[in-house]
C-alpha cells in the first residue's frame, strides 16, 4: 500500500518513564511523565501558525494526551485513530531496546506475539491515508516505531529513533524531487 501524496505533519509522544529507560511500551499504556508533558507545550507552540486543520491520534495516552495538548493550544479537537495505536512487541514489551529491535524492523525476526514489521507498516499507511482525507494539513500524532513504518512506506531508511515531540513536516514526491522529503520544525 502506497502512501498518499499529500503533505502532513506528524508528532511522536511526549517523553514516558519508559522513554527514558530505553524500554519498549509497544501497546503497554504508558503515561507521559513531566519531561514529556513539558515538551508536549513546546511542540504546541512550535505548532502554531502551521495551518494544522485536523488532528489524528493514537488512543495510547502518551500520544493522546499530546495531542489534546496541542489541540488546545491550536483550539482543535482530537480525533482518534486506533490504527494509530503502537505496534505491539510482544514478550519484549517493558524491555530494554536491544538488538532484537533492528532485527524487527529489518524482518528477519518478531518477537512472540509481535506485530511484524510489515503488518505494522501496512496499517499505519492505511491510517494516515484514511486521515489524510480529512481537512488540511493535518497533524498525525503517534509512536516512534509507527514513524519507523511510514519512513519505509516513504522510502527512507527505516530504523531511525524518532525524537519525542519533535514536530515533522513530510512532503510528498514532485517532479523537481522525486522522493519524500521531511523537514524538522
Amino acid at each position: 500500500m502506497a502512501l498518499s501524496p499529500i503533505p502532513f505533519w506528524y508528532l511522536r509522544h511526549g517523553q514516558t518513564d519508559w522513554n527514558a529507560k530505553s524500554w519498549s511500551q509497544g501497546n503497554v499504556d504508558i503515561p507521559l511523565n513531566d519531561i514529556g508533558i513539558a515538551q508536549a507545550h513546546e511542540a504546541a507552540q512550535a505548532m502554531r501558525g502551521r495551518g494544522v486543520q485536523t488532528i489524528i491520534a493514537s488512543p495510547l495516552s502518551r500520544a493522546r494526551v499530546t495531542a489534546e495538548i496541542v489541540g488546545e493550544a491550536l483550539g482543535l479537537p482530537v480525533q482518534l485513530d486506533e490504527e494509530l495505536r503502537e505496534c505491539s512487541f510482544g514478550v519484549r514489551e517493558g524491555q530494554p531496546m536491544s538488538d532484537w529491535f533492528h532485527d524487527w524492523v529489518d524482518g528477519h525476526e518478531t518477537p512472540e506475539g509481535a506485530e511484524p514489521f510489515d503488518v505494522m507498516r501496512t496499517r499505519v499507511v492505511g491510517a494516515v491515508n484514511r486521515a489524510l482525507q480529512s481537512p488540511a494539513p493535518v497533524l498525525v500524532v503517534a509512536h516512534g516505531a509507527l514513524f519507523r513504518g511510514l519512513r519505509a512506506a516513504m522510502g527512507m531508511v527505516a530504523n531511525v529513533r524518532t525524537q519525542n515531540c519533535q514536530p515533522m513536516y513530510l512532503k510528498p514526491p514532485t517532479p523537481e524531487s522525486p522522493d519524500w522529503a521531511l523537514h524538522l520544525e
